[in-house]
């Protein structure tokens, strides 16, 4: 499951969607790149996305983990190739089963 961001160029945005969503193990997925500024951020993602659990989003290359007050799970997995601000680089893992979404754990790479 991918969506193409702000880096890609046509070749790769022909393939991928902008927006992609998939239902895994009883859990709807949605992932997006870009959600806009952090202030504001829950309650926009929540309006943007009523029908979905999980929304995973990147653009920043920062760890976020919240859940707004609708029940969304915003997820940003990090960077694991540019660090950026952060003193890591990072990537998430997650378990989907009977409808649920478990065992979140931000991974942080030493080079």
């Amino acid at each position: 499951m991918a969506c193409w961001g702000n880096n890609d160029g046509p070749a790769l945005r022909a393939r991928l969607p902008e927006r992609a969503d998939v239902t895994l193990a009883g859990v709807r997925f949605t992932v997006v790149h870009e959600t806009g500024a952090a202030a504001g951020r829950e309650a926009r993602m929540s309006r943007r996305y009523p029908d979905s659990q999980v929304l995973v989003f990147g653009h920043s290359h920062i760890p976020w983990d919240t859940t707004t007050r609708t029940g969304l799970r915003l997820l940003n997995p990090g960077s694991p190739t540019d660090r950026r601000r952060q003193p890591f680089c990072t990537y998430l893992t997650a378990c989907a089963a009977d409808g649920a979404v478990s065992d979140v754990v931000l991974h942080r790479l030493t080079k």
